[in-house]
């Protein structure tokens, strides 16, 4: 087991400082008036690659020998973690290699071409996915970066919970997406590690949610994945998960699960009313506060709006309101 602390987190920020936006946190005046509290918005989404996913990736791979950059990486993806980490790539000079199941949306794949990596569509989970990074691993030397379970990744998803209390230092509640928990055990880490009693509470969807049922289980478990507008989201957390069960078991508050519907409310919300495009993970926390999931919301409350990289055809069908946005 490997707990990140705040001291990696801070280190990690001075690594990665010249190499991502250290992005705004700026106020919802339309949440605040719904919710009674200051709620402010973390535009993680404006990141360079369109998702928090670049700092991790970026922290990860300065960490590497030249040795290592030189045989190249592997991950399985969701979308976000393999288009970060095919620029992250690029930028040092390496060769980036993507596994993705089939439930991946198709812009993200072509996003991950375009920035040249090696792309492989393998099975129908990232669980799938993944045995296809161990094989290039094992056969071809590549080096693994994973999506969340990975100390470096970690403390660069961290940063982002140190940019949040610098901004508003008396934050008393965080909503942070979570699926394996990389970004969610980070940012926890940072904030209670400057705040110990703000509350970090980590929001999913209710379908195929990998660590919310490994939680209850107590531990690792694997869960059947389906399509969701919170496509980001999906995929197992690794029955040998080393740094990210554990840190979310011990830092989060609570795990707040969201349906379809209040999914796509929330990306109507953010469209209609924050003027901001987000894909389905990126506005679980609009989401669960427009649908009053919260209990005992207490503010000052900052929302990590994690991604934007939808297909800009399901984002038409949803603010449209279409019944099926998958039709």
């Amino acid at each position: 087991m490997v707990i990140i602390g705040l001291a990696a987190i801070q280190d990690a920020r001075d690594h990665i400082a010249r190499r991502i936006l250290s992005t705004p946190l700026v106020g919802s005046s339309t949440l605040s008036d719904i919710c009674g509290v200051t709620v402010a918005l973390k535009l993680e989404h404006h990141q360079t690659t369109g998702s928090f996913k670049l700092r991790g990736a970026t922290n990860a791979i300065i960490k590497l020998t030249k040795a290592e950059r030189e045989r190249g990486v592997v991950a399985a993806s969701t979308g976000n973690h393999g288009r970060a980490l095919s620029h992250a790539a690029r930028t040092v000079g390496s060769r980036a290699t993507i596994c993705m199941s089939r439930l991946v949306p198709e812009n993200k794949v072509a996003e991950v071409r375009r920035l040249g990596a090696d792309v492989r569509i393998v099975g129908s989970s990232q669980d799938e996915a993944q045995k296809e990074v161990e094989r290039l691993v094992d056969e071809d030397g590549l080096v693994m970066l994973p999506p969340f379970d990975h100390p470096d990744i970690v403390a660069g998803q961290g940063t982002i919970g140190l940019e949040i209390v610098e901004a508003m230092p008396d934050v008393a509640t965080v909503l942070v997406p979570l699926s394996g928990g990389g970004l969610a055990a980070g940012i926890a880490a940072a904030v209670k590690g400057i705040r110990l009693h703000t509350r970090v509470i980590g929001l999913t969807m209710a379908r195929g949610a990998a660590m919310k049922a490994s939680l209850d289980a107590g531990r690792p478990v694997q869960v059947e994945e389906f399509p969701s507008l919170a496509d980001s989201l999906g995929g197992g957390i690794g029955l040998n998960n080393k740094v990210t069960f554990a840190m979310c078991r011990a830092l989060l508050d609570d795990v707040v699960l969201l349906s379809e519907d209040e999914i796509a409310a929330g990306i109507r919300h953010a469209y209609e009313h924050e003027r901001e495009i987000l894909e389905g993970a990126g506005a679980v926390g609009i989401a669960a506060l427009i649908a009053n999931k919260i209990s005992r919301l207490m503010g000052p409350v900052a929302l990590v709006l994690s991604g934007r990289n939808i297909d800009m055809k399901l984002h038409r069908r949803v603010v449209d309101k279409m019944s099926d946005p998958f039709g």
